[in-house]
């Protein structure tokens, strides 16, 4: 894979490539304090993201993240800050898969990077509405790597709390009451 100034300092899926190697569709419950939503993720698809990703559930420092991001009709995003809106560690960036043909559909989880496309870390989202606009076009989009099988009512709950501007960071779209992320758990094959 050919690499270009913007990539070449990514991670190209060896994070993460260790855990359930054969399994292309690995499944992950997440338990939040507004329930439990299993998604399955798409390593045929999104290989270094989905790798990438199971690093983070594994190594357990999705555990105890809120979601700092609610955005109702838009976005759920998380994984990134526990409740005092500290940064959790994070490993070198990995390369953007955006173009593999998975959208930016309702009950979707993608990786929230920032401007430069490849920039994506530790912190996901799940989309509240077919985002169109987070897709690739004739720029990068944001990588898809997985579907919400269980708890989309959970997301719903979520993407209806009361959010304010944190104080701190000036942060809009923050819930006014935290929800946690209190345990990722990868699910054995079956």
């Amino acid at each position: 894979m050919p690499q270009n100034a913007d990539q070449k300092n990514c991670n190209l899926g060896q994070r993460g490539a260790d855990i359930q190697p054969n399994n292309l569709f690995p499944v992950v419950e997440m338990q939040t304090t507004a329930g439990k939503i299993v998604i399955e993720l798409n390593r045929l698809k999104a290989p270094i993201t989905v790798n990438n990703f199971l690093y983070y559930v594994v190594s357990g420092t999705y555990d105890g993240t809120i979601f700092h991001r609610v955005v109702k009709d838009f976005v759920v995003q998380g994984g990134g800050y526990n409740e005092k809106l500290e940064e959790r560690a994070k490993q070198s960036p990995i390369y953007n898969e955006s173009g593999n043909g998975l959208k930016n559909e309702l009950y979707s989880i993608a990786m929230a990077r920032d401007d430069d496309p490849h920039s994506a870390v530790r912190q996901f989202y799940f989309n509240m509405g077919d985002n169109e606009g987070l897709d690739p076009g004739k720029t990068w989009g944001y990588t898809v790597f997985g579907m919400v099988m269980e708890g989309d009512e959970v997301l719903d709950l979520i993407a209806n709390a009361q959010t304010h501007v944190e104080n701190k960071y000036q942060w809009e779209n923050v819930p006014i009451k935290p929800i946690f992320l209190n345990k990722a758990l990868l699910k054995d094959p079956e």
